[in-house]
C-alpha cells in the first residue's frame, strides 16, 4: 500500500449496494485526523441503494453503473477512478463482482468487508449457513480483494460467540456492528498506523 504523503489523505472510493451502514462509518472515520484516507467517490450499482444519501449528506460526488453493458460501464467505471486519482477501493456491501482486469488494475488496492471468518462461508447467506452447520462462533472479515470470491490474503478477523437463541437476523445485526469497527482497524493496519 502506498505510504502516506505528509498529510496528504489517499483518495479513496466506497462501493456500495444497499443500505451503505459501512459507508456511513467509513466516512466518518476519515474525517478524523488519524485516517490515512479521505472518501472522494461513492459508487453503486444500485441507483435505489440507499447508502446513496450519504453522498448528499456529506457532499461527497457519487456515481452510479449498472452494468447492464458491463465492458462497457466497466471501462466508464475506470475512467473515473483514474480522473479522480482514486488509489484505494473499499467495498462495503457491494454486490457485484469485480473482472479479472478490474482487479489486476487495482491489485493491492481494494478491499472487502464480509460477515464471516473467512475462508469459512464464502459468498452469500452466511449466516443461516453458520446456524445449518451448528457453528459456535462467527464474525466478519477485511481482506484484499483477488479474482477468486472472497479469497484475498485477510488482512484483520473479529470473532463473535453464537449464542442459544441466535438467528440469521440478531447475528447479522451483531456481526454488523463489529465489520463497523473492524473496517477502520484494518485501515489503519495496511497504513502501519
Amino acid at each position: 500500500m502506498a505510504p502516506l504523503i505528509g498529510n496528504k489523505k489517499i483518495k479513496t472510493a466506497v462501493f456500495i449496494s444497499g443500505t451503505g451502514s459501512n459507508l456511513k462509518n467509513l466516512v466518518l472515520f476519515s474525517k478524523k485526523k488519524l485516517s490515512p484516507i479521505s472518501i472522494d467517490l461513492i459508487v453503486s450499482n444500485n441507483p435505489k441503494s440507499k447508502g446513496l444519501v450519504y453522498a448528499k449528506k456529506f457532499k461527497i460526488e457519487k456515481k452510479v453503473f449498472n452494468f447492464k453493458k458491463r465492458v462497457f460501464d466497466e471501462k466508464r467505471l475506470l475512467k473515473t477512478l483514474k480522473d479522480r486519482k482514486i488509489n484505494v477501493i473499499c467495498l462495503a456491501g457491494y454486490m457485484r463482482i469485480l473482472s479479472k482486469n478490474f482487479i489486476k488494475i487495482f491489485k493491492g488496492k481494494i478491499l472487502n468487508i464480509h460477515p464471516s471468518l473467512l475462508p469459512k462461508y464464502k459468498g452469500l447467506n452466511t449466516h443461516k449457513r453458520v446456524l445449518e452447520n451448528k457453528e459456535k462462533y462467527t464474525g466478519c472479515t477485511v481482506h484484499f480483494v483477488s479474482s477468486k470470491l472472497d479469497s484475498g490474503k485477510i488482512i484483520i478477523q473479529k470473532r463473535i460467540k453464537i449464542k442459544k437463541k441466535d438467528t440469521p437476523k440478531r447475528i447479522a445485526k451483531r456481526v454488523l456492528m463489529e465489520e463497523h469497527k473492524l473496517y477502520p482497524k484494518a485501515i489503519l493496519k495496511i497504513f502501519n498506523l
